[in-house]
């Protein structure tokens, strides 16, 4: 397990992404334009600063599935009013985590591992929920093929831990298997907001 973690696994991270990024090149870049176009003036990606192995600070890449539209007070109107079609369709179908590969590639996430969330949540994690930052995190992982957003905060902490003190290449070929099965049937998955065990990432795209 350890020579896996250590090594193995990062190597099949960048063969895998990098050649996925080569192959998706032009979808991808479909996308962008699409994106660019619907979310009007806004921009086809999000960027956000996420905690990654160790808790060193990154920027995650997504496609980004809103607008910036405001109200009168300058304020961000709300996540339902600014998504855009695209937008819940790319979510629906997980092409939004797409350019993740490229942090992948980077070395700042794995393709498989814990969710990285934003660095305001990290004051919720105890000492033992912490563990799951001794991995890089990843695009999916154990949590997000056992319930993704319909599980509490406590039930995801205990499935990323014990993704970290389990890995293995079998663990990772079955978290793999189990999210295309998700992805294909539209699992799990709220194209409506970005809420993770009943809190809301207001703003979020």
């Amino acid at each position: 397990m350890k020579l896996y973690r250590d090594f193995f696994k990062r190597t099949i991270d960048i063969v895998v992404s990098g050649g996925a990024l080569l192959v998706l090149s032009l979808p991808m870049a479909a996308v962008t334009v699409w994106l660019h176009l619907a979310n009007k003036g806004a921009g086809a990606f999000f960027f956000q600063e996420r905690p990654g192995k160790g808790g060193k600070i990154f920027k995650i890449c997504k496609f980004k599935s809103m607008t910036d539209e405001r109200d009168a007070n300058g304020d961000l109107l709300p996540n339902e009013q600014r998504i855009t079609k695209v937008g819940r369709f790319i979510r629906k179908t997980s092409i939004d985590e797409l350019p993740q590969l490229w942090n992948v590639l980077k070395g700042d996430m794995s393709l498989i591992g814990p969710r990285p969330l934003p660095v305001r949540y990290l004051k919720l994690y105890n000492k033992r929920q912490s563990h799951r930052h001794d991995v890089r995190p990843g695009i999916t992982g154990w949590a997000q093929v056992n319930g993704r957003n319909n599980i509490t905060w406590g039930q995801k902490f205990e499935y990323d831990v014990f993704y970290v003190e389990n890995i293995s290449f079998l663990f990772d070929c079955k978290i793999i298997i189990k999210t295309i099965r998700k992805v294909f049937a539209g699992a799990d998955i709220n194209a409506g907001d970005n809420k993770i065990g009943g809190i809301g990432f207001n703003g979020q795209n």
